[in-house]
């Protein structure tokens, strides 16, 4: 029995879908190679049609073609990597399902769909030697708010040891600086600084790359150390650990329990010296509630928890940092700039910075771009939406002082965490200071209620 043919309309909408669809027939032969699949290895559809995939896919043997082993085996695989090399000689990456097509009980061709990870997989090489350089100290911590010197305070102690670090703040507020400068400021600051982001690539990349492989552990492997191992000695950061799937979350804290992981497709466990700092970017205890993080793993990770005050509670700090970015971007783009505007400055203030100080970097470096000489930031050169917001003339706006006398308004986050900790401390008061009956009365988590009393200090 033979693949039916497959009617025009349909060869047009596999080549409309964004992943690489191959078939082939029961003699090897390729019946079908969309579009997308021709983009990830690099061939015409010339090329490969009606040939068999062995001539024109660099294998060692049959073995090693997943589509062929599907084909002459039934086997079945799920969401795995795949190294190889097309005729041209180019190394192709990809994660794949692959398996059988069957009819009437009989296999008749196999089929495989493919996602593309080998500019990622480039990418991840490349940058490398940039996971292990840690640049920045606590005197490159820009601010003299009290919010943020208790914070620093806080994590210069947490520097004195090897203990797990959780720390936790929203998007841009720095977190990544605050690890770096723990690191420099331990006894682990000569060994490697190794940081890398788990949202950035799926499951199937990034459990070898933390712990390594050997040699045949899949299709293409070969046997290198993972980010545990290339850290040791040293600390290494995971960045969004919230955003790891839970069976890679227990093998995560199988390693920090028992200070030793097992490198994919090896028999024996390998021992580590690695101080673990994780990053979040929302609160741990939503994420504990909603199963995004596993709550013995944040028992873990958080024997020290350092809460990164976004920058609308930090607001005497914009200065500060509106002409530290000034300075940079002078330097860079050979300008003069003295300052910004007193209208700048007063949208600034008014301004929430939902993306903190990442975000107050871009809108100086956005405006410094328009800029030709000598002249200041004008409240012309900042972004339509923040114009749009606070209308077209900032002398619509109520001068500070005279806002200041009668009303001082807050962010509605600052106002509810404000509520939050008033009646918080209320139910704590009732109950003689016993968290676990507060917790229950509040209808929420022990483990919940101690997060919220650490993350709003008191």
């Amino acid at each position: 029995m033979t693949i039916p043919t497959i009617p025009e309309v349909y060869k047009e909408l596999l080549d409309a879908i964004d992943v690489g669809i191959h078939i082939i027939d029961m003699d090897g032969s390729s019946l079908v190679y969309n579009r997308k699949m021709s983009e990830i290895e690099e061939m015409n559809k010339e090329e490969v049609l009606r040939k068999n995939i062995m001539e024109i896919f660099l294998f060692q043997s049959e073995e090693e073609s997943r589509l062929l082993q599907a084909l002459q085996s039934g086997k079945v695989h799920k969401n795995e990597k795949q190294v190889y090399f097309n005729f041209k000689g180019q190394e192709i990456t990809t994660i794949n399902d692959t398996f059988p097509l069957v009819s009437e009980g009989r296999r008749i061709g196999a089929v495989e769909i493919a996602r593309d990870i080998t500019k990622l997989q480039l990418l991840t090489r490349e940058n490398a030697k940039e996971r292990t350089a840690a640049r920045f100290t606590f005197d490159q911590i820009i601010g003299d708010s009290p919010v943020l010197r208790e914070v620093i305070h806080h994590a210069e102690r947490a520097a004195r040891t090897s203990s797990s670090v959780l720390i936790y703040g929203e998007t841009g507020t720095g977190k990544e600086l605050f690890a770096q400068s723990i690191h420099n400021a331990s006894s682990r600051a000569s060994a490697p600084f190794v940081s890398q982001n788990c949202a950035a690539l799926p499951d199937s990349l990034i459990e070898g790359l933390l712990f390594g492989s050997v040699k045949g552990a899949f299709t293409g492997a070969s046997s290198h150390a993972g980010l545990f191992e290339q850290a040791e000695g040293g600390t290494l950061m995971l960045d969004e650990i919230n955003s790891l799937s839970a069976p890679l979350q227990a093998k995560l804290l199988r390693a920090l329990q028992e200070k030793t992981i097992r490198r994919l497709g090896d028999t024996k466990d390998r021992k580590v010296d690695v101080r673990i700092i994780a990053t979040m970017n929302e609160d741990p205890a939503a994420a504990i509630e909603e199963n995004r993080l596993r709550e013995d793993l944040y028992y873990r990770l958080s024997v020290v928890s350092i809460v990164v005050p976004p920058l609308r509670q930090r607001r005497q700090d914009i200065p500060v940092l509106t002409s530290y970015f000034i300075s940079k971007y002078n330097e860079m783009f050979q300008l003069e700039v003295p300052a910004i505007t007193e209208e700048v400055e007063a949208v600034f203030n008014r301004y929430d910075w939902p993306g903190n100080i990442r975000e107050l970097e871009h809108m100086i470096e956005g405006a410094m771009n328009l800029i030709y000489s000598s002249e200041a930031i004008e409240y012309s050169h900042l972004p339509l939406h923040l114009r749009t917001k606070f209308s077209t003339s900032m002398d619509m706006l109520p001068p500070l002082e005279a806002e200041a006398s009668t009303f001082v308004a807050k962010p509605l986050k600052t106002y509810l965490e404000d509520v939050e900790r008033e009646y918080i401390q209320q139910m704590l008061a009732r109950n003689n200071q016993n968290v676990t009956k507060t917790a229950a009365e509040l209808g929420v988590s022990r483990q919940s209620l101690q997060y919220r009393i650490r993350r709003l200090e008191f």
